[in-house]
């Protein structure tokens, strides 16, 4: 028995970071139902097409990647017959999962407040931009500019860089989540449901770990370094093999950078006063990388990649989608039915379980 078998959720949300709860829940067993508005031809996602692309049932490769495993209806919150049928879904539900800005569930009569006396131990997990007590609009690409991660992200001569995926939805439906298993444990032990709220900015502050710290605690303003780390050297820097391939190398500690200069053949560098210690590697950054730079030019990659693994020696290529998906560690996380793919939201395993093999995705019927 998978573990939310029997439990029923509606969602109320739309785009990624919701969406990719109702999925998360629905891989785990549950019943997730979600709701779209007919009026604006359902979840907007299901019109963002990359070039060339064509939709079909409504479904879009957007769209396919957080929605497997639903049952989507149709309704017109502002109509007060469907807002019913709406209810009536909601008394034998378990979580709602919304996303709303402050004050618009209220306009509609679907806040928690609303819902919870339909249901009282309803579980109403809600994605808002900042917070309730703000009723700005809240956008993945806006908030990482203003967390700081877009000024962090680029070349040192390059422009700001929004990173090629919308990270912060995903943190915060990965914070959302959270919250909301919290909150079914809770109703196990009292019977009570909940209020979950998390917002995109809270998720992105967050998310700023080392780079909040430095400034918080070291008064270091994180700069643009490309791949490199403020930390740690080298780690995330991209060389280029003499097959103009790509690598990047995540040498954490002084003995894998010792064994690192061994086998290639520079041992002399992990016993010199500049290099020995990861804290004068930082200092020594710009000296440190065009030596290694040099001597990895002289190694094809795969070879180069044998060598290291077998030393332990965190390495790995650069690569494209295609081959990220050539790998033998993605296959157990894809799904696949009508022509589409898409990857999983839950990606444990419980008891050598991993979830739920979904085999739909939500079709447009108006």
């Amino acid at each position: 028995m998978l573990l939310l078998e029997n439990c029923k959720v509606i969602e109320l949300a739309s785009v990624l970071a919701g969406p990719s709860v109702g999925q998360f829940l629905a891989e785990l067993g549950a019943e997730v139902i979600k709701i779209e508005n007919p009026a604006t031809g359902g979840d907007t996602t299901r019109s963002w097409l990359v070039k060339n692309e064509q939709a079909r049932n409504g479904i879009s490769a957007y769209f396919a990647s957080v929605n497997w495993g639903k049952t989507s209806i149709f309704l017109n919150l502002q109509n007060p017959e469907e807002l019913k049928k709406l209810y009536e879904l909601v008394k034998s539900a378990d979580i709602v999962i919304a996303s709303y800005k402050p004050g618009d569930a209220e306009k509609l009569g679907v806040s928690y407040a609303d819902l919870q006396k339909i249901n009282p131990t309803i579980i109403y997990g809600h994605i808002t931009g900042y917070g309730n007590a703000y009723d700005k609009v809240g956008y993945d690409a806006i908030i990482q500019a203003e967390a700081g991660f877009m000024y962090m992200n680029g070349e040192p001569n390059s422009p700001p860089t929004k990173m090629p995926v919308a990270l912060i939805d995903v943190l915060a439906g990965h914070q959302l989540k959270e919250g909301v298993l919290m909150a079914l444990l809770h109703r196990e032990r009292t019977g009570e449901g909940s209020y979950v709220e998390v917002s995109l900015f809270d998720s992105a502050i967050s998310a700023l770990v080392n780079q909040a710290s430095n400034w918080l605690n070291a008064g270091h303003i994180p700069q643009r370094m490309g791949s490199q780390h403020p930390n740690i050297v080298p780690y995330g820097t991209i060389f280029t093999t003499q097959d103009e391939k790509f690598i990047t190398l995540a040498v954490g500690t002084d003995k894998q950078f010792a064994q690192l200069c061994k086998i290639l053949g520079i041992s002399e560098m992990a016993e010199n006063e500049n290099f020995a210690t990861n804290a004068q590697r930082v200092k020594n950054a710009q000296k440190l990388l065009p030596i290694l730079q040099e001597k990895i030019a002289q190694w094809q990659k795969e070879k180069l990649l044998e060598v290291l693994h077998k030393a332990k020696i965190p390495a790995g290529g650069v690569n494209t989608l295609p081959e990220t998906f050539a790998l033998p560690f993605s296959q157990e996380l894809l799904f696949e039915s009508n022509g589409y793919k898409g990857v999983r939201q839950w990606i444990g395993k419980i008891n050598g379980n991993r979830g739920k093999e979904l085999q739909k995705l939500p079709e447009v019927h108006l």
